[in-house]
């Protein structure tokens, strides 16, 4: 238990230092990649970003959608990923090959649906090369390039708003 907490403490400062070193890299170009970060506990409906991003016109293979579980014991193959807090080590270090290379992959925009404050999901928004960061939980803004503060349940509304701002940005 007292490890687990001092984890959770390097891992949080580790994700400081790299929000305090980090440069907005938001870029003029077009989106063709996508990569969606979603909680298994708070919202798994995963379909919806594969039918939003065809609404959108961006039907690149190599769009991915990766899902945090806290049950590291289940296995989930309609994700293009999924991990588990056992995936995590000291001080940011990563044990996933899988998210790993999702983290390294230079997406054009990273969509994090989640709300709640869960330090894995961080670190992974924070360390993650995508150009363009959406999120819609406020609990720490220097994660996100763009924050859209909506429910869970309002998934339409998301959406819309999404369309919008990447409209205004030129991005789409």
């Amino acid at each position: 238990m007292i490890l687990k907490t001092f984890k959770e403490k390097s891992n949080r400062k580790y994700v400081n230092n790299l929000l305090a070193t980090h440069h907005s890299n938001v870029n003029k170009d077009k989106i063709q990649t996508v990569a969606v970060l979603l909680n298994t506990s708070e919202f798994h409906e995963f379909e919806v970003f594969r039918v939003y991003f065809k609404d959108l016109g961006l039907n690149s293979p190599k769009h991915k959608i990766a899902a945090f579980t806290l049950d590291d014991k289940l296995e989930y193959n309609q994700w293009n990923a999924h991990f588990s807090p056992k995936d995590f080590g000291w001080k940011g270090k990563i044990k996933n090959t899988d998210l790993e290379t999702f983290i390294n992959t230079p997406f054009d925009l990273l969509i994090c649906f989640f709300k709640n404050d869960v330090s894995q999901l961080n670190l992974i928004t924070a360390a993650s090369k995508a150009a363009f960061k959406v999120g819609i939980s406020a609990q720490d803004e220097r994660l996100y390039d763009l924050i859209i503060d909506v429910d869970l349940k309002d998934i339409n509304i998301f959406k819309q708003e999404l369309k919008k701002y990447l409209n205004i940005l030129k991005k789409l």
